[in-house]
């Protein structure tokens, strides 16, 4: 367990010490200082650190993700102005659109949110899944969504 606390430290100095975009390039920057993970590994790692690629003024990187609840619920208002383009659905499933590198740290705050209304999420690069436990459940979903985002509720 030693190492694996050693191993989180050292990641969160790589991507506090500069953008590191992809998981296979810090990959390489741990290889570097001496960790040889697999890519599970590594995937593992920054799931439970709560790590997500965000978008930059450079492009996307990875950073760590405040765990507070609160402090996630109020980064859900903060992020859907910023990230969030439309949200579509059917039955139980809504789909949200948003900039590239924006799905992550979106799809965090929303499991974060403790909503209800909400199974859990898929967060990809620019398109979450978000599974509803109803039909109404995803419409009152997407309104607050939307809502937050500063856009008419549709």
């Amino acid at each position: 367990m030693a190492n694996k606390s050693e191993r989180q430290r050292t990641i969160v100095e790589l991507i506090d010490a500069r953008p590191v975009g992809s998981q296979e390039e810090l990959r390489r920057l741990l290889l570097q200082r001496g960790w040889d993970v697999t890519q599970s590994t590594l995937s593992r790692d920054l799931r439970e650190m709560r790590v997500a690629r965000v978008p930059g003024p450079e492009g996307a990187r990875y950073a760590v993700l405040n765990g507070a609840d609160d402090e996630q619920r109020n980064s859900l208002d903060s992020l859907l102005p910023q990230f969030f383009h439309k949200a579509d659905g059917v039955g139980e499933l809504l789909v949200l659109s948003t900039t590239a590198g924006g799905a992550q740290p979106v799809a965090e705050a929303i499991d974060a949110s403790g909503w209800p209304d909400v199974i859990g999420t898929i967060g990809g690069e620019n398109t979450i899944l978000v599974v509803c436990r109803s039909s109404q459940g995803r419409e009152r979903i997407t309104r607050k969504l939307r809502s937050l985002a500063g856009r008419s509720p549709d």
